[in-house]
């Protein structure tokens, strides 16, 4: 059982997030249940890496002193899951916007698809998507795409390590992504999309990996307030 000073001199918590809550939720929820739990007036509780309300999966949140080890966990490499629907755009890249525009697919067989995810290996130049926390002259970039104002993007190199696309179900494409920080699968999606000469987004989305950090290791956020002293 957790102590307060564990969570003082630092703990690595593997949480796996539910579907619509923000990261940022997940670590607010934490530390109120370990305040609350131990009666601590401040700990330091941060997470190692964002993920979108619409995806869920790992979760690598630290305390106390292992918050300076964010950094570090930050910059493993990643392994995603999930779905990308194919003859369809969204503004987002996923479904936090609706559709805007339809694609022909008449023309996408299972070999164009399981030969362009080769196309992606390696080191790529992508684009984030507009709908992003990335910050620009102060302001979030979904700040700018919310009010409909125009930014120019940098597009960063990242490095997809595998890709691979492991079912074909009509326009549902399900994938598994091993990747570098700071690679967008919203954008892989679109860029996919394009690159069949069509349309994708991405309509589902879990991490299972950081690292060595597997997500069959993680609690879900009531298993781990559960746990707390007070609930025992």
């Amino acid at each position: 059982m957790f102590t307060a000073e564990d969570f003082k001199n630092g703990q690595v918590l593997l949480i796996d997030k539910p579907l619509e809550w923000t990261s940022f939720q997940a670590v607010n929820k934490l530390r109120w249940a370990i305040r609350k739990a131990f009666s601590i007036k401040k700990i330091k509780v941060g997470h190692a890496g964002t993920l979108d309300p619409l995806a869920t999966g790992l979760l690598v949140i630290c305390t106390g002193k292992m918050t300076k080890q964010i950094n570090i966990f930050q910059g493993q490499e990643k392994e995603y899951t999930g779905t990308f629907t194919i003859g369809s755009t969204t503004p987002s890249f996923d479904l936090e916007t609706e559709i805007d525009k339809t694609y022909p697919t008449d023309h996408i067989t299972e070999e164009l698809i399981h030969s362009t995810t080769k196309k992606f290996l390696g080191n790529i130049d992508q684009f984030p998507p507009v709908f992003s926390a990335i910050k620009k002259d102060g302001k979030r970039l979904y700040e700018f795409a919310r009010a409909g104002e125009d930014v120019e993007i940098k597009s960063r190199q990242v490095e997809i390590k595998a890709f691979e696309i492991t079912e074909i179900d009509g326009l549902k494409l399900h994938f598994r992504v091993v990747c570098s920080k700071g690679t967008y699968i919203r954008s892989l999606a679109n860029d996919f999309g394009k690159a069949i000469d069509s349309g994708a987004h991405l309509s589902e989305l879990r991490r299972t990996r950081i690292g060595d950090f597997k997500v069959e290791n993680a609690l879900t956020i009531d298993e781990f307030i559960n746990e707390l002293p007070l609930h025992q």
